[in-house]
């Protein structure tokens, strides 16, 4: 099977390094900075489930695609996705899988529209980039789960399941993703919510008494994918209530990251989305407004400042 990476960035250069490692055919698309650090540097990994170091990975740039590949894993900023689409479009064709693992829900509405029935997908793992170009693992786990939107276990699914096996990180095929994503966006909507309206991780939120803020977001969200459709499952809730409760836990949403860095945000793909989505939810959303109008102000700021910095 021939596999596409679009990027070879935190996320896609640690699943699509490891598929490498393993004896995959691999390609990273990547553009012209990435591809010389690649050939000079090799693909570095570094995590506590051992490290590799692959010399002059194949890549390939957009004006040069034209091949057809059997999967594509994407992995990219969810305000980069309409940029990333016109860059693998020449490498989708009739038989061409595409696997998104990108957090929210409106990628896959992007994504169809333009290339069909793609599958679901979602990745467990927290990774970044170094100065160097190396990408580092920051924590314990590293899943890669996905299947049919419509719960099915295809021929096609089973071929990538057989595909992603033996790599070094857990692949799982489900028949349930729609739901692990909804269960995902919760999480993730709540966290990047409290953690940059607090502007702190999860430990100093709970050391400020504020825990009940936290819960609140919450049931917020849960409450909105309930009315989707997708009730978080109560074990997933008690673990979300787990980790937003943690005393001394330094968990933060990398959107904050993004914050103290002056960064762009994916706040309209992760928070904004889910907030259009709470019309028919059966409770308010109110905290969850907050923190994305907080969120946009920050954007505006980053805005005036930047044009400003043009100016001058």
């Amino acid at each position: 099977m021939r596999i596409l990476v679009v990027g070879a960035g935190a996320i896609g250069g640690y699943f699509g390094g490891r598929l490498k490692e393993a004896g995959r055919d691999v390609t990273f698309l990547v553009r012209a900075r990435r591809a010389a650090q690649l050939a000079k540097t090799g693909l570095v990994i570094r995590s506590p489930y051992g490290d590799a170091d692959l010399p002059a990975p194949p890549t390939v740039a957009a004006e040069t695609l034209c091949e057809h590949y059997d999967l594509i894993l994407l992995s990219c900023k969810a305000y980069d996705l309409g940029s990333a689409m016109e860059s693998f479009a020449p490498a989708v064709g009739p038989n061409t899988a595409i696997l998104p693992m990108l957090n929210g829900m409106a990628h896959m509405d992007m994504l169809a529209a333009r290339f069909g029935a793609v599958l679901g997908g979602q990745c467990v793992i927290s990774t970044t980039l170094d100065g160097e170009g190396r990408i580092l693992h920051l924590n314990d786990t590293h899943g890669l789960s996905f299947g049919e939107c419509d719960g099915s276990i295809s021929a096609r699914a089973g071929a990538i399941a057989a595909t992603l096996s033996g790599a070094r990180f857990e692949s799982r095929l489900s028949n349930a993703i729609l739901q692990e994503m909804w269960e995902k966006w919760v999480l993730i909507s709540t966290m990047a919510g409290i953690t940059c309206l607090m502007r702190a991780p999860v430990g100093d939120i709970v050391a400020a008494d504020a825990t009940e803020l936290a819960l609140s977001m919450l049931d917020e969200c849960s409450a909105i994918a309930a009315a989707q459709g997708f009730a978080p499952r109560e074990p997933t809730m008690a673990r979300n209530r787990s980790m937003l409760t943690l005393q001394g836990s330094t968990f933060a949403a990398s959107m904050l990251r993004d914050i103290e860095r002056g960064a762009p945000t994916e706040a309209d793909h992760i928070v904004g989305d889910l907030l259009l989505r709470a019309g028919s939810a059966p409770r308010g959303a109110a905290l969850l407004g907050i923190a994305y109008a907080h969120l946009k102000a920050y954007e505006a700021r980053r805005k005036r400042e930047k044009a400003a910095a043009l100016i001058a």
